[in-house]
């Protein structure tokens, strides 16, 4: 029997090896009720859209459609969230731009299946709070709520739905780490560091080298949520515990992961909102 609230998956393959993998390694997962599995595309977009499933293992390569096209057949508010699952690394750009929660290079171990299953828990979950707040906003909307008004006005709006918070900005990051791409939420950054025509990407204890220049990055995040301190480092701003003192001039940001970063002077101005 499936666990109250558990996410529904479905498991999309040609091979049936690869579809028995994946079952194996869910099997185990009492958060995880597998829905359905499906051999090909047209199937797989019947299956999809009858059982409007939270999460899906999606092969690129299948018969008469693949992934992609699978993926462009649905409409936005019914798109689940998806892991894609190939041989090929050619395809990780794109599986990026159509905002794939992750992208598994066979073959994968263990770990990283369950790094990417972890992943897409964490974010079914937080759409799930996303859309009940949402509508409960709504709700007390609808009986003259006071408080409500009050919240929906300073969220952006007169009953209409506000857009989302850093609309148009860098949600996600393709880093390509050796046989594998990480698929890294702009929220999981702790601090980016300048390492040359690189960036070393600082997040949850782990660094990844990601092939893009510090100005191109920062140029693509949201300043409201990521401040450079320095011309070789970016700090995401829910991340600083404290703003320390050094000397007569000198400041240092402290990051809750421990990590201490030098001010430079002329970015100085950009920390005075917390203070």
């Amino acid at each position: 029997m499936d666990s109250p609230g558990a996410l529904r998956a479905v498991i999309v393959d040609d091979e049936p090896l690869a579809r028995d993998g994946i079952r194996l390694l869910l099997a185990g997962d009492p958060e995880i009720a597998i829905a359905a599995e499906s051999g090909d595309g047209p199937d797989a977009l019947e299956v999809i859209r009858r059982l409007r499933p939270d999460l899906v293992f999606l092969d690129v390569q299948m018969p008469e459609m693949n992934g992609f096209e699978v993926m462009a057949s649905l409409p936005p508010d019914e798109l689940p969230a998806v892991i894609f699952v190939t041989a090929f690394d050619r395809y990780a750009l794109r599986a990026f731009e159509v905002h794939a929660l992750d992208y598994l290079l066979k073959p994968f171990d263990d770990d990283r299946f369950y790094d990417a299953l972890r992943r897409a828990k964490a974010h079914v979950r937080l759409s799930r709070m996303s859309d009940l707040s949402q509508r409960l906003l709504s709700l007390l909307q609808s009986y003259g709520d006071p408080a409500a008004a009050a919240a929906a006005r300073a969220r952006g709006g007169t009953g209409s739905e506000p857009p989302p918070a850093g609309a148009g900005y860098l949600r996600r990051l393709a880093i390509k780490d050796g046989c594998r791409v990480v698929f890294l939420g702009v929220d999981e950054i702790d601090w980016i560091e300048a390492a040359d025509y690189y960036v070393q990407v600082h997040a949850g204890g782990k660094s990844y080298l990601h092939r893009e220049t510090m100005n191109s990055v920062e140029g693509k995040l949201d300043p409201a949520r990521f401040v450079r301190i320095h011309r070789s480092a970016i700090v995401n701003r829910d991340r600083i515990k404290e703003l320390r003192t050094q000397g007569r001039r000198d400041t240092v940001v402290v990051l809750a992961g421990g990590a201490e970063l030098k001010v430079a002077r002329s970015h100085r101005e950009k920390l005075s909102a917390l203070r």
